[in-house]
């Protein structure tokens, strides 16, 4: 049934909007994170990829999470030569998070988690009055 179909499109994407909050809530908790010794590197900000898969058994394009990596845009730096993980200059490395542009992303995944979960009431409520007409 395609009531059923769409149910399983939109709690996949549901799935994969969670994800995406974890991972930005990840990088958002360790945004000052900096080196803790000279030569060492600070938190990598991460980034997740999604995919589009077939379920041959629903019949259904349901999306998943293809990969979580390491952002590879540069680190930030900051002098502060009494840092233990100064370098000679006195400069310390710090994470390549962008606080600003995480919590746009955190909208945003949030906004299509709340999409989503409309179209599942949506559905549910066209099945609960196809149940009842068909009772009736």
């Amino acid at each position: 049934m395609v009531l059923f179909k769409s149910l399983n499109i939109s709690a996949a994407r549901m799935r994969v909007q969670g994800a995406r909050l974890r991972v930005i809530s990840e990088s958002l908790a360790n945004a000052n994170f900096t080196a803790q010794a000279p030569g060492e590197q600070p938190y990598h900000k991460k980034t997740i990829t999604f995919e589009t898969v077939l379920d041959r058994a629903r019949g259904v394009d349901l999306a998943q999470v293809k990969r979580i990596g390491n952002d590879a845009s540069p680190f930030g730096c900051r002098n502060q030569p009494a840092h233990p993980a100064a370098d000679r200059d006195g400069h310390v490395l710090t994470a390549n998070v962008n606080a600003l542009i995480e919590m746009s992303d955190m909208r945003e995944a949030q906004r299509s988690y709340e999409a989503n979960l409309r179209v599942v009431q949506t559905t549910r409520g066209m099945l609960e009055q196809t149940i009842g007409i068909l009772r009736g």
